[in-house]
């Protein structure tokens, strides 16, 4: 490349820089300010709606849930109670301190008929009729979808599963609490305050 051609690429150059605008130009400020208030009108325009709240919720406290309490039994909870040796009536009633109903969806009835042979000790025992059996009115025999949305619709039911995907779904449902089967006994997350006042072991004694 020769001086006569790098002074030609050089002024070229120079005159690139010359063209672009700075910052601080007025026009680019008026192009900005257009650009913001269109933005602000798209806003305004759209509807915002606020979710509304239960009819049963007081708060995050649920007027709904009262004993005997209504458990909604998923499979792999059903399955671990199994494995620890729990009775799920026995346990469930030492950890709330009242009368509990486990109820089965058809789709969880469903998912243990699937398993096969290896889970028929659990498929015998949702054939239980203490176990009080919900229908499903939805297509598909997808047991989380069902027992979310029947629990966003229904707010009297302890979800009792294993399933940490289902839990993370089912915390965001205000009022709802969730059980689960943890180092051989049932726990209970967000439990209702009635509950949880009650003291576990006897303090009679103690004072003498």
């Amino acid at each position: 490349m020769g001086t006569k051609q790098r002074k030609a690429q050089r002024k070229r150059q120079v005159g690139l820089h010359a063209k672009r605008l700075s910052e601080h130009d007025s026009r680019t400020k008026a192009a900005a300010k257009a650009k913001a208030t269109i933005k602000k009108k798209k806003k305004d325009d759209q509807v915002k709606e606020a979710p509304k709240a239960h009819s049963s919720l007081f708060f995050q406290f649920n007027s709904n849930l009262k004993p005997p309490y209504q458990l909604l039994l998923d499979t792999n909870f059903i399955n671990m109670s199994i494995q620890m040796k729990l009775d799920i009536f026995k346990s469930a009633m030492e950890c709330l301190l009242a009368k509990c109903v486990p109820c089965i969806t058809d789709c969880v009835y469903g998912e243990l008929e699937k398993l096969g042979t290896r889970h028929r000790l659990a498929l015998r025992l949702a054939k239980d009729p203490r176990f009080q059996r919900l229908t499903c009115q939805h297509k598909g025999i997808y047991a989380d979808d069902c027992i979310h949305s029947r629990v966003e619709a229904h707010r009297c039911y302890i979800v009792c599963t294993n399933d940490k995907d289902l839990k993370r779904r089912i915390r965001k449902v205000p009022g709802v609490p969730i059980m689960s089967v943890a180092r051989g006994m049932f726990k209970v997350e967000r439990v209702p305050e009635q509950i949880d006042k009650v003291p576990i072991k006897s303090n009679w004694g103690k004072d003498k």
